[in-house]
């Protein structure tokens, strides 16, 4: 069996294991195998191919490979849904307590709550989002409460 086609099943053996694992690694080495085998099949020697595969080995695993975990690691860079709320200001529409409330928030009608449950907000303030638990806003009013216009 010519070398090119056993660098041709080590990728293939290192694909299939990376599918299990989803480490990377295997993956990265299995690309390096692939142009070993790609280098063995156009005819050069086995030195070369051996050469091939350990400098694709060595680049996918110290550059590739650690963009590619950056990359996934990274949070969404767009919020969507309730956490897009998170940051925008919020018009109270009624008082506002630990028991509860309603306001305003991108031009829809939320079920609130002050975020420190001892404050009480006043019908009318203008109010920062603090977070989303469940289908509740959570409520920051400045001391210096803000009138809405």
């Amino acid at each position: 069996m010519e070398a090119w086609v056993v660098w041709l099943l080590v990728a293939a053996l290192l694909g299939v294991a990376e599918l299990l694992t989803l480490t990377l690694v295997l993956g990265l080495l299995a690309v390096a195998a692939l142009l070993a085998g790609l280098t063995g099949a156009v005819g050069l020697p086995l030195a070369a191919q051996a050469v091939v595969f350990a400098v694709g080995s060595v680049a996918g695993l110290a550059v590739v490979r650690p963009v590619a975990r950056r990359h996934i690691a990274q949070p969404p860079l767009l919020r969507s849904g309730a956490d897009a709320l998170v940051g925008r200001e919020a018009v109270t529409l009624t008082r506002v307590t630990r028991d509860g409330g309603r306001a305003r928030i991108g031009g829809e009608e939320w079920t609130v709550r002050p975020y420190d449950p001892n404050a009480v907000i006043p019908a009318g303030t203008v109010t920062d989002v603090l977070a989303i638990e469940g289908a509740t806003a959570l409520l920051y009013a400045a001391p210096q409460h803000r009138e809405a216009p």
